[in-house]
């Protein structure tokens, strides 16, 4: 960098220090993912400095010639690499993907319309409605479908009735017939597939015939497979769904933004829905970004990249499975899979518990409700961990290996701290030597695969 030591020495810090986490650790988040050295310039370009409320061609502001064309670009480009049809439009307007999805909801639906999601405990999303009873008593277990509680959490439930469908209680996947039924039954508007933490492949068909039956529209959100999906190492829900929304920052492995696909004759209705229903002029220098990803993406190098996440995914499954661990679904068909500790062979310790002494030995990952969830959000049941990082970084299925025996002889080393209260358990994971020593161990492999590439 070269002014921003000399302008402001303290954000410098802060910024090797992440610099420094991010080389020396294993992020094994599934949302999360390292852009190109392209991406980071075009995000830090000059199009951070302009404003241009509007569409392509209408805008509200002068001055807009180039924005126009980035955008345009942006549009452009993110259609060729998933070889979207003309039967739809892009929009790359929304900051974020909860954005798309209200943008989405704000265009298409009136206040109070019924809305079918998944299951926010079995791996949904917040942005798709959620709410829950605070009252225990009064909280219902057992159903095939959900149907909120008193306390709104996310603005899709004030505005919206939020039905939700859940996992097989048996298999921990979708039972499709369950949810054409409880469609058949409940008559939503719009339906939505897609979360953060299933793990095996959306029928996409299934459920656009389920929707297509009560006369719903069907909102794939495919904000995490959007990358492996564009490769064809996942199945797509296009020419399926009446409107497609991701994230440009996971598989996609782009900067922090969201695409919107809309069938034709939604397209302006959604485009409203963003700008002006709710947000103002868009992030410029995100869709210069989103260009250069884009561009990244329709490349033979990013499908090989993508395939070998799925690779990487099935070869860590395979070996937490030899160990012991007990996988929801029995696996994984993309790139993140989903541990229930309480069923694994390493059960002494709580899953909050491994995944804070786990940062600690280096490999990152979170702590994550499971299909069927007996704890909280706070103090689940599960771990949830994926490949994209490490496999941008050039791992293979070799360093899956790797982490899998790092877990075990972590959480194994765990069961004498496992009685402590998770604040005294915490200060002794911070000063612990073994942990401190698989930490170097991990910063060892890492220089191997460094995390700076020229894509």
């Amino acid at each position: 960098m070269k002014y921003l030591p000399k302008v402001d020495p303290q954000v410098d810090k802060l910024i090797k220090l992440e610099e420094k986490r991010q080389q020396d650790t294993l992020m094994m988040i599934p949302s999360e993912n390292i852009a190109s050295e392209a991406v980071h310039e075009a995000v830090g370009s000059v199009f951070m400095h302009a404003y241009a409320e509007g569409q392509v061609g209408a805008r509200y502001y002068e001055g807009a010639v180039n924005s126009d064309k980035i955008e345009q670009l942006a549009k452009d480009r993110v259609r060729k690499a998933f070889k979207l049809p003309q039967t739809y439009q892009v929009n790359v307007q929304a900051l974020a993907g909860s954005n798309a999805n209200l943008g989405v909801f704000n265009g298409l639906l009136q206040p109070g319309d019924k809305i079918l999601s998944m299951y926010l405990p079995d791996g949904g999303h917040l942005s798709h409605g959620w709410s829950f009873e605070p009252d225990k008593t009064k909280r219902v277990s057992g159903s095939l479908v959900y149907r909120g509680g008193s306390r709104k959490v996310s603005i899709v439930s004030k505005f919206f009735k939020v039905v939700q469908y859940k996992t097989d209680p048996k298999t921990e996947v979708f039972d499709y017939d369950q949810i054409e039924s409880l469609a058949l039954k409940e008559k939503p508007a719009m339906i939505i597939t897609g979360g953060t933490a299933y793990p095996r492949e959306i029928n996409y068909r299934r459920v656009a015939k389920a929707a297509h039956k009560v006369k719903a529209l069907y909102l794939a959100d495919i904000a995490h497979e959007a990358g492996i999906i564009l490769a064809g190492a996942n199945k797509s829900p296009v020419d399926l769904a009446d409107v497609i929304t991701f994230t440009t920052h996971k598989t996609f492995r782009g900067p922090r933004g969201a695409v919107v696909f809309s069938k034709n004759k939604y397209a302006d209705q959604v485009d409203r829905g963003i700008f002006p229903c709710f947000q103002g002029g868009p992030f410029l220098h995100t869709m210069a970004g989103i260009c250069v990803a884009a561009k990244e993406a329709s490349t033979p190098q990013f499908k090989k990249y993508a395939f070998q996440i799925v690779k990487n995914c099935k070869a860590l499954a395979r070996a937490l499975k030899q160990r012991g661990f007990y996988l929801i679904a029995g696996g994984t068909d993309k790139h993140l899979l989903l541990i229930n500790i309480l069923r694994s062979r390493y059960n002494q310790v709580k899953a909050k518990y491994i995944a804070r002494a786990l940062d600690y030995a280096g490999l990152v990952l979170n702590k994550s409700t499971i299909p069927w969830e007996t704890g909280t959000p706070i103090n689940p049941s599960g771990i949830r961990m994926g490949t994209p990082i490490v496999t941008s970084r050039g791992m293979k299925e070799k360093q899956m290996e790797f982490v899998a025996e790092l877990m075990v002889e972590v959480i194994k080393y765990l069961e004498k701290y496992k009685d402590l209260s998770f604040e005294v358990f915490d200060k002794k994971c911070r000063k612990d030597k073994f942990l401190a020593k698989k930490a170097r161990e991990v910063k060892e492999l890492c220089k191997k695969f460094p995390v700076r590439k020229r894509y």
